[in-house]
Protein backbone atom coordinates (compact mmCIF):
# COMPACT_ATOMS: atom_id res chain seq x y z
CA UNK A 1 0.00 0.00 0.00
CA UNK A 2 1.31 3.19 -0.76
CA UNK A 3 2.55 5.53 1.86
CA UNK A 4 1.06 9.49 1.46
CA UNK A 5 2.73 12.04 3.52
CA UNK A 6 0.52 15.27 3.76
CA UNK A 7 1.17 19.17 4.49
CA UNK A 8 -0.84 22.29 4.59
CA UNK A 9 -0.37 25.28 2.52
CA UNK A 10 -2.27 28.62 1.86
CA UNK A 11 -2.85 30.33 -1.34
CA UNK A 12 -5.13 33.81 -2.42
CA UNK A 13 -8.25 33.83 -4.57
CA UNK A 14 -8.99 37.03 -6.23
CA UNK A 15 -6.91 40.28 -7.99
CA UNK A 16 -6.37 42.34 -4.61
CA UNK A 17 -8.46 44.31 -2.01
CA UNK A 18 -11.70 42.87 -0.40
CA UNK A 19 -11.55 40.07 -3.00
CA UNK A 20 -8.57 38.71 -1.75
CA UNK A 21 -9.61 35.47 -0.05
CA UNK A 22 -7.11 33.28 2.12
CA UNK A 23 -7.78 29.59 1.15
CA UNK A 24 -6.14 26.63 2.66
CA UNK A 25 -4.96 23.89 0.35
CA UNK A 26 -3.70 19.79 1.70
CA UNK A 27 -0.91 18.74 -0.38
CA UNK A 28 -0.87 14.88 -0.73
CA UNK A 29 1.88 12.75 -1.97
CA UNK A 30 2.10 9.50 -2.42
CA UNK A 31 5.49 6.70 -3.09
CA UNK A 32 4.53 6.79 -6.76
CA UNK A 33 5.30 10.38 -7.00
CA UNK A 34 1.59 11.66 -8.15
CA UNK A 35 0.52 14.98 -5.87
CA UNK A 36 -2.73 16.34 -5.04
CA UNK A 37 -3.59 19.61 -3.63
CA UNK A 38 -7.14 19.26 -2.26
CA UNK A 39 -8.75 23.07 -0.74
CA UNK A 40 -10.12 22.23 2.91
CA UNK A 41 -13.24 23.35 4.09
CA UNK A 42 -17.06 23.42 3.29
CA UNK A 43 -16.73 26.75 1.66
CA UNK A 44 -14.37 25.44 -0.91
CA UNK A 45 -15.14 27.38 -4.69
CA UNK A 46 -16.52 24.97 -6.74
CA UNK A 47 -15.23 24.59 -10.55
CA UNK A 48 -17.58 24.81 -13.53
CA UNK A 49 -16.91 23.88 -17.26
CA UNK A 50 -19.07 24.73 -19.70
CA UNK A 51 -18.44 23.11 -22.81
CA UNK A 52 -19.14 24.39 -25.93
CA UNK A 53 -18.28 25.12 -29.81
CA UNK A 54 -18.70 28.15 -32.18
CA UNK A 55 -21.02 25.87 -34.46
CA UNK A 56 -23.51 28.59 -34.45
CA UNK A 57 -23.69 31.58 -32.11
CA UNK A 58 -26.60 30.08 -29.96
CA UNK A 59 -24.22 27.41 -27.94
CA UNK A 60 -21.50 30.27 -26.84
CA UNK A 61 -24.37 32.46 -26.19
CA UNK A 62 -25.79 29.76 -23.56
CA UNK A 63 -22.82 28.88 -22.02
CA UNK A 64 -22.30 32.75 -21.65
CA UNK A 65 -26.02 33.34 -19.82
CA UNK A 66 -25.05 30.43 -17.57
CA UNK A 67 -21.37 31.74 -16.54
CA UNK A 68 -23.25 35.30 -15.61
CA UNK A 69 -26.59 33.87 -13.95
CA UNK A 70 -24.22 31.72 -11.86
CA UNK A 71 -22.12 34.81 -10.85
CA UNK A 72 -25.06 36.85 -10.04
CA UNK A 73 -26.58 34.31 -7.95
CA UNK A 74 -23.79 32.66 -5.92
CA UNK A 75 -20.97 35.12 -6.33
CA UNK A 76 -17.47 33.45 -5.63
CA UNK A 77 -19.22 30.18 -4.74
CA UNK A 78 -18.75 28.84 -8.75
CA UNK A 79 -15.81 29.33 -10.69
CA UNK A 80 -16.83 29.07 -14.15
CA UNK A 81 -14.77 27.96 -17.31
CA UNK A 82 -16.44 28.42 -20.74
CA UNK A 83 -14.19 26.29 -22.77
CA UNK A 84 -14.26 24.81 -26.40
CA UNK A 85 -11.81 21.73 -25.39
CA UNK A 86 -12.67 20.30 -28.66
CA UNK A 87 -10.77 22.91 -30.53
CA UNK A 88 -7.94 23.23 -27.82
CA UNK A 89 -6.98 19.47 -27.21
CA UNK A 90 -8.27 17.31 -29.80
CA UNK A 91 -7.50 17.32 -33.61
CA UNK A 92 -9.42 16.37 -36.31
CA UNK A 93 -12.25 16.42 -37.04
CA UNK A 94 -13.44 17.70 -33.49
CA UNK A 95 -10.42 20.66 -33.43
CA UNK A 96 -12.36 21.58 -37.15
CA UNK A 97 -15.99 21.50 -36.02
CA UNK A 98 -16.67 25.18 -36.31
CA UNK A 99 -15.34 25.89 -40.11
CA UNK A 100 -16.90 22.27 -40.81
CA UNK A 101 -20.37 23.78 -40.11
CA UNK A 102 -20.40 26.76 -41.39
CA UNK A 103 -19.46 25.28 -45.08
CA UNK A 104 -21.91 22.50 -44.52
CA UNK A 105 -24.62 25.49 -43.58
CA UNK A 106 -23.87 26.97 -47.09
CA UNK A 107 -24.58 24.35 -48.76
CA UNK A 108 -28.06 23.34 -46.67
CA UNK A 109 -28.30 19.78 -48.07
CA UNK A 110 -25.28 18.49 -47.20
CA UNK A 111 -26.02 20.27 -43.84
CA UNK A 112 -29.73 18.66 -44.17
CA UNK A 113 -27.78 14.80 -45.03
CA UNK A 114 -25.59 14.88 -42.10
CA UNK A 115 -28.17 15.82 -39.00
CA UNK A 116 -30.64 13.10 -40.46
CA UNK A 117 -27.83 10.36 -41.42
CA UNK A 118 -26.01 10.75 -38.31
CA UNK A 119 -29.23 10.53 -36.06
CA UNK A 120 -29.46 6.48 -35.21
CA UNK A 121 -28.04 6.29 -32.05
CA UNK A 122 -25.94 2.78 -33.65
CA UNK A 123 -24.20 5.44 -36.24
CA UNK A 124 -23.56 8.56 -33.52
CA UNK A 125 -22.40 6.17 -30.96
CA UNK A 126 -20.06 4.43 -33.04
CA UNK A 127 -18.36 7.48 -34.30
CA UNK A 128 -18.12 9.32 -31.56
CA UNK A 129 -16.47 5.76 -29.65
CA UNK A 130 -14.05 6.21 -33.00
CA UNK A 131 -13.05 9.79 -32.21
CA UNK A 132 -12.77 8.37 -28.32
CA UNK A 133 -9.67 5.72 -29.91
CA UNK A 134 -8.02 8.42 -31.06
CA UNK A 135 -7.77 11.42 -28.62
CA UNK A 136 -8.78 9.46 -25.40
CA UNK A 137 -6.06 11.33 -23.52
CA UNK A 138 -6.22 14.69 -25.26
CA UNK A 139 -9.74 15.43 -23.92
CA UNK A 140 -8.90 13.54 -21.28
CA UNK A 141 -6.44 16.38 -20.41
CA UNK A 142 -8.18 18.66 -21.39
CA UNK A 143 -11.24 18.25 -19.34
CA UNK A 144 -9.42 17.01 -15.76
CA UNK A 145 -7.03 20.79 -16.21
CA UNK A 146 -10.45 22.33 -14.68
CA UNK A 147 -10.90 19.68 -12.06
CA UNK A 148 -14.29 20.25 -12.29
CA UNK A 149 -17.20 19.62 -9.68
CA UNK A 150 -19.35 20.51 -12.34
CA UNK A 151 -19.79 19.85 -15.98
CA UNK A 152 -22.44 21.61 -18.43
CA UNK A 153 -22.97 20.35 -21.81
CA UNK A 154 -24.33 23.32 -24.40
CA UNK A 155 -23.33 21.39 -27.70
CA UNK A 156 -24.58 17.73 -29.08
CA UNK A 157 -21.65 16.68 -29.12
CA UNK A 158 -20.18 16.79 -25.62
CA UNK A 159 -21.75 14.44 -24.07
CA UNK A 160 -20.46 11.16 -24.74
CA UNK A 161 -16.61 11.30 -24.59
CA UNK A 162 -16.63 13.61 -21.27
CA UNK A 163 -18.80 10.63 -19.87
CA UNK A 164 -16.65 8.05 -21.05
CA UNK A 165 -13.61 9.83 -19.23
CA UNK A 166 -15.49 10.07 -15.84
CA UNK A 167 -16.80 6.63 -15.82
CA UNK A 168 -13.42 5.28 -16.64
CA UNK A 169 -11.76 8.05 -13.93
CA UNK A 170 -14.45 6.62 -11.09
CA UNK A 171 -15.51 10.87 -10.82
CA UNK A 172 -18.94 9.87 -11.58
CA UNK A 173 -19.64 10.36 -7.99
CA UNK A 174 -17.52 13.17 -7.47
CA UNK A 175 -18.67 15.31 -10.58
CA UNK A 176 -22.04 16.36 -11.42
CA UNK A 177 -22.68 16.18 -15.41
CA UNK A 178 -25.63 18.34 -16.68
CA UNK A 179 -26.59 18.86 -20.55
CA UNK A 180 -28.51 22.44 -21.31
CA UNK A 181 -30.11 21.40 -24.43
CA UNK A 182 -30.23 25.13 -26.81
CA UNK A 183 -32.58 23.75 -29.49
CA UNK A 184 -35.82 24.88 -29.04
CA UNK A 185 -37.89 22.19 -30.65
CA UNK A 186 -35.93 20.02 -33.21
CA UNK A 187 -33.33 18.53 -31.82
CA UNK A 188 -30.21 15.63 -32.95
CA UNK A 189 -30.51 12.77 -30.79
CA UNK A 190 -26.66 13.14 -29.63
CA UNK A 191 -28.07 15.73 -27.21
CA UNK A 192 -29.39 12.73 -24.73
CA UNK A 193 -27.54 10.78 -22.85
CA UNK A 194 -28.63 8.35 -20.02
CA UNK A 195 -25.80 8.97 -18.28
CA UNK A 196 -26.30 13.16 -16.97
CA UNK A 197 -27.54 14.15 -13.72
CA UNK A 198 -29.73 16.26 -15.44
CA UNK A 199 -31.36 17.44 -19.21
CA UNK A 200 -32.35 20.73 -19.06
CA UNK A 201 -35.09 20.89 -21.97
CA UNK A 202 -36.57 24.08 -23.35
CA UNK A 203 -39.48 22.97 -23.92
CA UNK A 204 -42.39 20.35 -23.57
CA UNK A 205 -41.47 18.39 -27.03
CA UNK A 206 -37.77 18.32 -26.22
CA UNK A 207 -38.47 16.54 -22.83
CA UNK A 208 -40.74 13.92 -24.85
CA UNK A 209 -38.04 13.01 -27.37
CA UNK A 210 -35.57 13.10 -24.35
CA UNK A 211 -38.18 10.13 -22.76
CA UNK A 212 -38.64 8.49 -25.74
CA UNK A 213 -33.84 8.24 -26.17
CA UNK A 214 -34.18 6.24 -23.05
CA UNK A 215 -34.15 9.11 -20.02
CA UNK A 216 -35.68 9.18 -16.81
CA UNK A 217 -38.45 11.72 -16.08
CA UNK A 218 -36.10 12.73 -13.00
CA UNK A 219 -33.44 13.62 -14.76
CA UNK A 220 -35.26 15.76 -17.08
CA UNK A 221 -36.13 19.08 -16.56
CA UNK A 222 -38.54 22.29 -18.51
CA UNK A 223 -36.97 25.13 -17.86
CA UNK A 224 -36.77 26.94 -21.11
CA UNK A 225 -33.97 28.29 -23.22
CA UNK A 226 -31.28 29.96 -21.09
CA UNK A 227 -31.14 33.87 -22.26
CA UNK A 228 -28.59 36.17 -20.75
CA UNK A 229 -29.75 37.76 -17.15
CA UNK A 230 -28.89 41.61 -18.73
CA UNK A 231 -31.90 40.36 -21.40
CA UNK A 232 -34.07 38.46 -18.72
CA UNK A 233 -33.69 41.24 -16.07
CA UNK A 234 -33.79 44.35 -17.92
CA UNK A 235 -36.76 46.80 -16.68
CA UNK A 236 -37.22 49.02 -20.01
CA UNK A 237 -39.64 51.77 -20.82
CA UNK A 238 -40.58 51.72 -24.93
CA UNK A 239 -40.90 55.83 -24.88
CA UNK A 240 -37.46 56.00 -22.98
CA UNK A 241 -35.99 53.36 -25.33
CA UNK A 242 -37.16 55.41 -28.71
CA UNK A 243 -35.86 58.63 -27.16
CA UNK A 244 -32.22 56.83 -26.43
CA UNK A 245 -32.15 55.30 -29.51
CA UNK A 246 -32.93 58.26 -31.49
CA UNK A 247 -36.37 56.53 -33.05
CA UNK A 248 -39.31 57.92 -34.26
CA UNK A 249 -41.77 58.02 -30.74
CA UNK A 250 -45.01 58.12 -32.67
CA UNK A 251 -45.05 55.19 -35.51
CA UNK A 252 -44.83 51.70 -34.79
CA UNK A 253 -41.44 49.97 -35.38
CA UNK A 254 -40.27 46.60 -37.25
CA UNK A 255 -36.91 44.73 -36.28
CA UNK A 256 -35.27 43.03 -39.61
CA UNK A 257 -32.61 40.53 -38.39
CA UNK A 258 -29.65 39.63 -40.28
CA UNK A 259 -28.75 37.08 -37.51
CA UNK A 260 -24.59 37.62 -36.77
CA UNK A 261 -23.07 37.17 -39.87
CA UNK A 262 -26.04 39.25 -41.80
CA UNK A 263 -27.33 36.37 -44.07
CA UNK A 264 -30.90 35.54 -45.58
CA UNK A 265 -33.03 37.82 -47.65
CA UNK A 266 -32.59 41.11 -45.67
CA UNK A 267 -31.84 43.43 -48.21
CA UNK A 268 -35.44 42.39 -50.59
CA UNK A 269 -37.44 42.04 -47.54
CA UNK A 270 -36.14 45.96 -46.39
CA UNK A 271 -37.03 47.70 -49.77
CA UNK A 272 -40.16 45.70 -49.60
CA UNK A 273 -41.02 47.12 -46.25
CA UNK A 274 -39.58 50.68 -47.28
CA UNK A 275 -42.70 50.57 -49.80
CA UNK A 276 -45.30 49.17 -47.68
CA UNK A 277 -45.00 51.07 -44.52
CA UNK A 278 -45.17 54.17 -46.72
CA UNK A 279 -48.61 55.42 -47.66
CA UNK A 280 -48.91 56.73 -51.34
CA UNK A 281 -51.90 58.60 -51.16
CA UNK A 282 -51.54 60.36 -47.52
CA UNK A 283 -47.87 60.79 -48.59
CA UNK A 284 -46.53 59.99 -45.37
CA UNK A 285 -45.04 56.49 -43.38
CA UNK A 286 -47.09 54.50 -41.51
CA UNK A 287 -44.37 52.99 -39.61
CA UNK A 288 -40.56 52.83 -39.34
CA UNK A 289 -37.56 50.07 -40.11
CA UNK A 290 -34.41 49.22 -37.99
CA UNK A 291 -32.12 46.82 -39.84
CA UNK A 292 -29.69 44.60 -37.92
CA UNK A 293 -26.84 43.73 -40.38
CA UNK A 294 -24.64 41.88 -38.02
CA UNK A 295 -20.89 41.21 -39.59
CA UNK A 296 -22.02 41.99 -42.56
CA UNK A 297 -20.47 45.48 -43.74
CA UNK A 298 -21.18 45.20 -47.91
CA UNK A 299 -24.89 44.52 -46.24
CA UNK A 300 -24.84 47.89 -44.49
CA UNK A 301 -23.70 50.07 -46.83
CA UNK A 302 -25.75 49.34 -49.77
CA UNK A 303 -28.85 49.49 -47.39
CA UNK A 304 -27.05 52.95 -46.72
CA UNK A 305 -26.88 53.71 -50.03
CA UNK A 306 -30.58 53.49 -50.53
CA UNK A 307 -33.04 56.08 -50.79
CA UNK A 308 -35.85 56.07 -47.66
CA UNK A 309 -39.37 57.39 -47.61
CA UNK A 310 -40.01 55.96 -44.29
CA UNK A 311 -37.65 56.55 -40.95
CA UNK A 312 -34.71 54.13 -41.45
CA UNK A 313 -32.22 52.72 -38.95
CA UNK A 314 -29.24 50.65 -39.91
CA UNK A 315 -27.04 48.97 -37.27
CA UNK A 316 -24.17 46.68 -37.57
CA UNK A 317 -23.01 43.90 -35.27
CA UNK A 318 -25.04 44.53 -31.65
CA UNK A 319 -24.53 43.84 -28.46
CA UNK A 320 -27.69 45.32 -26.28
CA UNK A 321 -30.68 43.40 -28.58
CA UNK A 322 -32.63 43.78 -25.28
CA UNK A 323 -32.97 47.60 -26.03
CA UNK A 324 -33.34 47.37 -29.80
CA UNK A 325 -36.35 44.57 -29.05
CA UNK A 326 -37.85 46.41 -26.91
CA UNK A 327 -38.38 49.75 -28.41
CA UNK A 328 -40.16 47.44 -31.28
CA UNK A 329 -43.02 46.22 -32.34
CA UNK A 330 -42.77 43.14 -34.55
CA UNK A 331 -39.27 41.28 -35.46
CA UNK A 332 -38.90 39.51 -38.79
CA UNK A 333 -35.84 36.58 -38.32
CA UNK A 334 -34.95 33.35 -39.09
CA UNK A 335 -36.26 30.53 -36.59
CA UNK A 336 -32.72 30.61 -34.71
CA UNK A 337 -34.21 29.37 -31.16
CA UNK A 338 -32.41 32.58 -29.32
CA UNK A 339 -33.51 35.05 -30.93
CA UNK A 340 -37.20 33.85 -30.91
CA UNK A 341 -36.57 33.33 -27.19
CA UNK A 342 -35.35 36.42 -26.74
CA UNK A 343 -37.77 38.09 -29.12
CA UNK A 344 -41.09 36.36 -26.88
CA UNK A 345 -39.84 37.71 -23.76
CA UNK A 346 -39.98 41.25 -24.64
CA UNK A 347 -43.44 39.78 -26.64
CA UNK A 348 -43.22 40.64 -30.00
CA UNK A 349 -44.54 38.71 -32.52
CA UNK A 350 -42.52 37.26 -35.46
CA UNK A 351 -42.57 37.17 -38.61
CA UNK A 352 -40.14 33.85 -39.46
CA UNK A 353 -38.71 34.43 -42.67
CA UNK A 354 -35.97 31.18 -42.99
CA UNK A 355 -34.78 27.82 -40.96
CA UNK A 356 -31.59 26.24 -41.00
CA UNK A 357 -33.16 21.90 -41.96
CA UNK A 358 -32.73 19.78 -39.17
CA UNK A 359 -32.54 21.80 -35.66
CA UNK A 360 -34.51 25.07 -36.69
CA UNK A 361 -37.32 22.81 -38.49
CA UNK A 362 -39.69 22.37 -35.54
CA UNK A 363 -38.94 26.22 -33.84
CA UNK A 364 -41.60 27.17 -37.00
CA UNK A 365 -44.44 25.04 -35.56
CA UNK A 366 -43.63 26.08 -31.97
CA UNK A 367 -44.12 29.77 -32.65
CA UNK A 368 -47.05 29.72 -35.03
CA UNK A 369 -48.74 26.91 -33.49
CA UNK A 370 -48.70 28.77 -30.64
CA UNK A 371 -50.23 31.80 -31.98
CA UNK A 372 -46.86 33.67 -31.79
CA UNK A 373 -46.16 34.66 -35.42
CA UNK A 374 -45.95 33.54 -38.73
CA UNK A 375 -44.02 31.81 -41.58
CA UNK A 376 -43.06 33.65 -45.17
CA UNK A 377 -40.31 33.28 -46.77
CA UNK A 378 -41.42 36.24 -49.30
CA UNK A 379 -40.34 39.36 -48.80
CA UNK A 380 -43.75 41.26 -50.42
CA UNK A 381 -45.15 38.75 -48.15
CA UNK A 382 -43.58 39.67 -45.33
CA UNK A 383 -44.16 43.73 -46.14
CA UNK A 384 -47.55 42.96 -46.48
CA UNK A 385 -47.75 41.35 -43.38
CA UNK A 386 -46.03 44.07 -41.16
CA UNK A 387 -48.13 46.76 -42.97
CA UNK A 388 -51.16 45.22 -41.89
CA UNK A 389 -50.32 44.99 -38.54
CA UNK A 390 -49.35 48.42 -38.64
CA UNK A 391 -52.75 49.88 -39.81
CA UNK A 392 -55.67 47.58 -40.08
CA UNK A 393 -54.60 44.84 -38.25
CA UNK A 394 -53.71 46.52 -34.92
CA UNK A 395 -55.48 44.04 -32.90
CA UNK A 396 -54.05 40.89 -34.34
CA UNK A 397 -50.67 42.51 -33.63
CA UNK A 398 -52.18 42.78 -30.29
CA UNK A 399 -52.88 39.23 -29.69
CA UNK A 400 -49.85 37.82 -30.98
CA UNK A 401 -47.79 40.26 -28.75
CA UNK A 402 -49.68 38.73 -25.98
CA UNK A 403 -49.20 34.80 -26.75
CA UNK A 404 -45.57 35.41 -27.01
CA UNK A 405 -45.55 36.73 -23.10
CA UNK A 406 -46.92 33.82 -22.49
CA UNK A 407 -44.72 31.30 -24.32
CA UNK A 408 -42.02 32.95 -23.25
CA UNK A 409 -39.48 32.12 -20.47
CA UNK A 410 -37.68 35.04 -18.87
CA UNK A 411 -36.23 32.74 -15.69
CA UNK A 412 -35.03 30.01 -17.66
CA UNK A 413 -31.39 30.38 -16.85
CA UNK A 414 -31.76 31.51 -13.17
CA UNK A 415 -34.00 28.30 -12.85
CA UNK A 416 -31.60 26.08 -14.65
CA UNK A 417 -28.17 27.26 -12.43
CA UNK A 418 -30.13 26.85 -9.39
CA UNK A 419 -31.07 23.64 -9.92
CA UNK A 420 -27.64 22.88 -10.45
CA UNK A 421 -25.97 24.11 -7.34
CA UNK A 422 -29.00 21.66 -5.29
CA UNK A 423 -27.47 18.98 -7.69
CA UNK A 424 -23.85 19.96 -6.40
CA UNK A 425 -25.16 20.48 -2.63
CA UNK A 426 -27.06 16.84 -2.88
CA UNK A 427 -23.90 15.40 -3.02
CA UNK A 428 -22.21 16.59 0.12
CA UNK A 429 -18.89 14.78 1.20
CA UNK A 430 -18.22 13.01 -2.10
CA UNK A 431 -17.56 16.02 -3.63
CA UNK A 432 -14.79 16.47 -1.51
CA UNK A 433 -13.08 13.03 -2.80
CA UNK A 434 -9.94 14.36 -4.48
CA UNK A 435 -9.12 13.93 -7.58
CA UNK A 436 -6.89 10.73 -8.26
CA UNK A 437 -6.01 10.33 -12.04
CA UNK A 438 -5.78 6.40 -13.40
CA UNK A 439 -4.74 5.02 -16.45
CA UNK A 440 -7.91 3.15 -16.49
CA UNK A 441 -8.88 5.47 -19.41
CA UNK A 442 -5.64 5.50 -21.37
CA UNK A 443 -5.54 1.65 -21.57
CA UNK A 444 -8.53 1.01 -22.56
CA UNK A 445 -7.45 2.38 -25.93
Amino acid sequence: MAEKSSSSVFGFRGFGGNNQKRLKYEIEEEEEGTMEMVQIGANRTKNVLILMSDTGGGHRASAEAIRDAFRLEFGDEYQVFVKDVWKECAGWPLNDMERSYKFMIKHIQLWNLAFHSTSPRWIHSAYLAAIAAFYAKEVEAGLMEYKPDIIISVHPLMQHIPLWVLKWQGLQKKVVFVTVITDLNTCHRTWFHPGVNRCYCPSEEVAKRALLDGLAESQTRVFGLPIRPSFCRAVLSKDDLRVELDMDPELPAVLLMGGGEGMGPVKKTAKALGASLFNEELGKAIGQLIIICGRNKDLASTLESLEWKIPVKIRGFETQMEKWMGACDCIITKAGPGTIAEALIRGLPIILNDYIPGQEKGNVPYVVDNGAGVFTRSPKETARLVAEWFSTKTDELKQMSENALKLAQPNAVFDIVKDIHELACQRGPLANIPYVFTSSFSSLI
